[in-house]
C-alpha cells in the first residue's frame, strides 16, 4: 500500500494532463466521482483544475449496490449515474468532465447522451496516482494512435498467431474503430488517462478461432498473471470451450458461467497497446487496491482480447474480461502491425 495523501508531482501529472485537454481559465468543468471513489484521485483533480483556474463544482453519488452475482472489476462500464438525472443535467452543461468514479464512464450507458451536448470527457482510470505519475500521455501519441486506427479501418482481415498455438480470424468489415493517446481535447470526445492503444469492436459473426492464453499472459478481471495455459475456442464471436487444467481455467470457467449469460461470452473488442512507458511487468508492483490495470492494457505490442459487452453488436452484459497476450503477431490484410510482441 503506497501513502494516500497529495504530493507536488503528483499535481503536475495532473494539471499536464488538464493542458493537453486545453482546459481554460473560467470553463465550466465537472469532477464526478462516487462515495467509494479514490479520495486521493479526486483531490489532485480537483488542485489541478484550480492551479489552471478552472473552479470545478464537484458532484458526487452514491455508489451502487452490488447486484451482479460476482464481483465486477475494471469494465469500464460505471452504473453510477443510474437514476441520477440531477447529475446527469449537470455533466451535460458543463464543458469538460473529469470521470473518477471506480469503474468509469467509457461504457456506461449515459455516455453517449453527454457526449452528445458536446462535453468532453476524460476518464482517470482508478489507479494510483504513481501509476499515473509515469504515464503522464506525450503529443506523439496521438499521431501513433491515429496511424493504427487509420490501418485498421483499411483493413478487412485480422489475423492473430502465436507460438503458443493462438490461430484467431477477426473480420474488420463494418467494425467499429476506436483508439485513445490519453487527453480529450474536443468537443463529444471521451479519452482514458492512462491511454495507448487501438481497438475494433467487430460486428456480428466476424471472431472464430482459437485463443491460447499462455503462461505469462494477464487476466485483468482477475489482476492475475497466468501460470499455466489456457485455450479458449472461439466460434461466430463466441467462447465455446475453456481448455485448461489449474486455477487459471477453473476461475474462467467459473466466471464466465456466474453471469447466466451467452452474451458475457461473446466478444467486446479486440487490439492491440501502443504506449511504450506502459510497463508489462507493473502488475507486480502493486497491492490489488492500488491498481486498475489499464496500464496492462496499453503496454506496447500486446494483443488484447476483450469479453462482454459490444454495443455495436447489440450485446449488453456486465460479464467482462480484459485478456492482454504476449508475444503474438498480429497482421491486417496479410501485413504484420505486431510480430511476437513487438510493434512493427
Amino acid at each position: 500500500m503506497l501513502d494516500d495523501r497529495c504530493e507536488p508531482q503528483w499535481v503536475d501529472a495532473f494539471t499536464r494532463v488538464f493542458e493537453l485537454c486545453k482546459c481554460t481559465p473560467g470553463e465550466s468543468a465537472v469532477l464526478l466521482s462516487e462515495s467509494q471513489s479514490r479520495p486521493l484521485n479526486v483531490e489532485l483533480a480537483r488542485l489541478a483544475l484550480a492551479r489552471l483556474g478552472l473552479d470545478a463544482c464537484q458532484v458526487v453519488v452514491p455508489t451502487p449496490r452490488q447486484k451482479a452475482p460476482v464481483p465486477v472489476r475494471s469494465t469500464g462500464a460505471s452504473q453510477a449515474l443510474h437514476a441520477q438525472d440531477a447529475a446527469l443535467a449537470a455533466l451535460k452543461a458543463a464543458r469538460f468532465v473529469v470521470d473518477l468514479t471506480v469503474e468509469g464512464l467509457l461504457h456506461a450507458p449515459q455516455l453517449p447522451e453527454i457526449l452528445g451536448a458536446g462535453t468532453r470527457v476524460l476518464m482517470v482510470s482508478n489507479e494510483h496516482p504513481e501509476a499515473l505519475e509515469r504515464l503522464v500521455p506525450a503529443p506523439a501519441d496521438e499521431q501513433v494512435v491515429k496511424a493504427a486506427i487509420k490501418r485498421c479501418k483499411a483493413a478487412e482481415t485480422m489475423r492473430v498467431t502465436s507460438a503458443a498455438g493462438t490461430d484467431l480470424t477477426v473480420d474488420l468489415r463494418e467494425a467499429r474503430v476506436g483508439g485513445v493517446w490519453g487527453w480529450a481535447d474536443r468537443p463529444g470526445m471521451v479519452a482514458h488517462w492512462p491511454g495507448g492503444i487501438v481497438v475494433n469492436f467487430p460486428r456480428p459473426h466476424a471472431v472464430n478461432g482459437r485463443l491460447v492464453l499462455d503462461a505469462g499472459d494477464v487476466n485483468l478481471t482477475f489482476k492475475r498473471y497466468l501460470e499455466s495455459p489456457v485455450t479458449l475456442t472461439i466460434e461466430d464471436d463466441y467462447v465455446t470451450a475453456i481448455e485448461g487444467r489449474g486455477t487459471d481455467a477453473e476461475l474462467m470457467r467459473r466466471y464466465f458461467a456466474a453471469w447466466g449469460d451467452r452474451d458475457a461470452y461473446g466478444v467486446s473488442h479486440v487490439g492491440w497497446g501502443l504506449n511504450p512507458r506502459a510497463r508489462y511487468e507493473a502488475l507486480a508492483m502493486y497491492d490489488k487496491c492500488d491498481t486498475n490495470c489499464t496500464e496492462l492494457r496499453a503496454f506496447a505490442g500486446n494483443f488484447l482480447y476483450s469479453t462482454g459487452a459490444n454495443e455495436f453488436a447489440k450485446r449488453y452484459t456486465e460479464g467482462h474480461f480484459d485478456l492482454p497476450l504476449c508475444g503474438c503477431t498480429v497482421a491486417l490484410d496479410g501485413e504484420t502491425v505486431v510480430e511476437e510482441g513487438r510493434l512493427k
